[in-house]
């Protein structure tokens, strides 16, 4: 609770305080209005009574008097409500923004790993379920805990003068109904936390019906239907276990505040029959059963504030277990040149007995792989999808670190690296590339965001990727907006948007490492070829590293590296390896034979 407190003081210090002051004034309001209330009914039985004359007149005037207060009283109590109301709506809003954003900071500092593992994501769906009302809940029903204190504390120095006794029994039968919320609302947390897979995958089965990137296949293959049915299973379960828990918790909500209703009753009838045997005056009796009512209804409140906090503090522990995950503490930006310098001869990337093993994975993806690729020199990955060499790129750019060995480059361990510095070194494009739906502008300069821009280098990085004929004939040219997501967005086909990541790729001018994971999967064998001459003559003199499963571009690097199962099965440049006669020389052989 502590930790929710300070990030609405965090939010806004001013609106925090006011809010206090509001519900402080809230609280001592009511006690105020019942009060005056005694004071109106004691004056009008006072003004029947009095004979006409100066007696009548006073009284009439009293009660009329009490009648303006009460009404001044009722206003102001009006204005403090909505008043509060109107902060917490404008506090809240904001506060939600800024958890929102805070779960978003998170989740930039996380790292692939993270992204991979599924109870990651369990905790990403809790915490952004939680992230925009949880805080400021808590925070309310604290306020509501401290206002009905004060007005129960009001109202408890009024009724003990009738009877103490039954203050404490009206209180201590509304207690079951607030053990009885606790319980639920625990229930009802564990539930939720139990099915957040279950959540996620209804998730993802709306988002199959109703994302274009799977509209052709769901269509084609007639998939709505299948979808829809496991989406409804999902549906159904969920809302089985939701009424399940609903309706007991109904049930006995229900049971237990008739409890505390046959209560305030009981005390109606003592407070009635000591009216009708003259101990107390109609005024007083108006009073006590409305501090009886009030006090009763304030006290519910106050425990199903308290059932509240319970609540609020259970689902704001996912809030704050996001937040605790533990990652790298960021490195400041540097200049962008490399952290020192080295004689030549260690110039390029070194792979150490590098091995690498997934999180909760129990083969290896890489074992015992060790790999020099000189400064400007070509290297072509060749190898089964599986064998390992998407996560050698993944090694080599430090997305992860190796599980053992270490990986070098100009001599110096990744790890010791400024991320920065050593990502501004490398270009890549990966076969699952990334189609944003925004304009050509920043679809290209992401990547390089400081050159946003930078239109020469914009057209420079479009040209590389062969993509100026199709960009020049969008409406709007870099301006214009890609996709079908936003209003006049232009979709494009596969090999168009392939040639738009090979452009982000190429606007990172400055590096000296350029890698291609199946860059030309999309375009055929014509733009394929002007792609890798344009690559040919855009690598010269860096260190460029390929990998495809067509051989015309294979060939074209100047060492070619089979990988089979995680580890080198052989290397050498294409002629060596088909003259060889083994694995690659096979794979060859296979593909010539498809294209005779």
């Amino acid at each position: 609770m502590p930790r929710a407190l300070g990030l609405v003081w965090k939010t806004s210090p001013r609106g925090t305080l006011l809010i206090a002051l509001l519900t402080l004034l809230a609280a001592l309001l009511p006690i105020a209005i019942a009060w005056v209330g005694k004071l109106i009914i004691d004056g009008v039985v006072a003004a029947r009574a009095a004979a006409p004359g100066p007696a009548h007149e006073t009284a009439v005037a009293s009660a009329t008097h009490w009648v303006l207060v009460e009404l001044a009283l009722v206003g102001a109590s009006l204005a403090v409500e909505r008043g509060a109301g109107l902060l917490r709506q404008v506090v809240g809003a904001r506060l939600g923004l800024d958890i929102s954003l805070s779960v978003l900071e998170k989740a930039l500092q996380l790292d692939l790993a993270h992204f991979e593992n599924s109870e990651t994501h369990d905790k990403l769906l809790r915490a952004r379920r939680e992230a925009s009302s949880r805080p400021l809940s808590l925070v309310q029903q604290t306020l509501v805990v401290i206002r009905s204190a004060l007005t129960l504390a009001g109202y408890a120095s009024l009724l003990i003068a009738f009877s103490p006794w039954a203050v404490i029994g009206l209180f201590l039968a509304a207690v079951p109904a607030f053990v009885s919320e606790a319980r639920f609302s625990q229930l009802a947390y564990h539930l939720l936390n139990r099915r957040s897979p279950d959540a996620r995958k209804q998730n993802y089965l709306e988002y199959l019906l109703t994302s274009d990137d799977h509209a052709k296949e769901v269509k084609l293959f007639e998939l709505g239907p299948v979808i829809l049915e496991r989406y409804q299973q999902v549906a159904r379960q969920l809302q089985t276990e939701d009424r399940r828990l609903s309706t007991r918790k109904t049930l006995w909500t229900s049971l237990l505040s008739f409890l505390s209703t046959a209560a305030f009753y009981a005390c109606y009838v003592a407070v009635a029959l000591a009216t009708i045997a003259g101990r107390l005056s109609l005024g007083e009796m108006s009073l006590y059963l409305m501090a009886f009512r009030q006090g009763q209804s304030t006290f519910q409140d106050a425990l199903a504030a308290l059932g509240g906090m319970y609540e609020d503090n259970l689902y704001l522990t996912n809030l704050f277990e996001f937040l605790a995950i533990p990652t790298r503490p960021p490195v400041a930006s540097s200049d962008p040149q490399p952290v020192a310098s080295f004689p030549p001869e260690e110039e390029g990337i070194r792979f150490e007995q590098v091995s690498f093993m997934y999180p909760d994975a129990k083969d290896w993806a890489l074992r015992d792989l060790s790999l020099t690729i000189p400064r400007g020199q070509s290297l072509a990955l060749v190898g089964e999808n599986g064998a390992g060499k998407t996560t050698f790129i993944k090694l080599l750019t430090r997305l992860y670190p190796p599980t053992e060995g270490r990986i070098l480059l100009d001599g110096v361990d990744l790890r010791e690296w400024n991320e920065t510095d050593l990502r501004r070194r490398i270009g890549v494009i990966f076969q699952d590339f990334s189609e944003y739906q925004f304009i050509v502008r920043e679809n290209v300069g992401f990547g390089s965001v400081a050159h946003l821009r930078d239109d020469p280098r914009l057209w420079r990085a479009i040209d590389r990727a062969g993509a100026r004929e199709f960009v020049e004939a969008l409406s709007g040219g870099l301006e214009a907006q890609l996709g079908r997501w936003f209003f006049e967005g232009a979709e494009l086909s596969g090999g168009q948007w392939q040639k738009i990541a090979l452009a982000r790729a190429f606007m990172r001018e400055e590096a000296d490492i350029l890698v291609l994971d199946e860059p030309t999967a999309a375009l055929d064998a014509q733009a394929e070829h002007a792609v890798f001459e344009r690559f040919r003559a855009l690598t010269r003199g860096r260190t460029a590293i390929i990998i495809s499963h067509r051989f015309p571009t294979v060939r074209m690097a100047d060492r070619i590296v089979v990988i089979e199962h995680g580890r080198i099965e052989e290397q050498g440049t294409h002629a060596e390896l088909v003259a060889s006669g083994g694995h690659y020389a096979k794979l060859f052989a296979l593909q010539a034979e498809g294209y005779r």
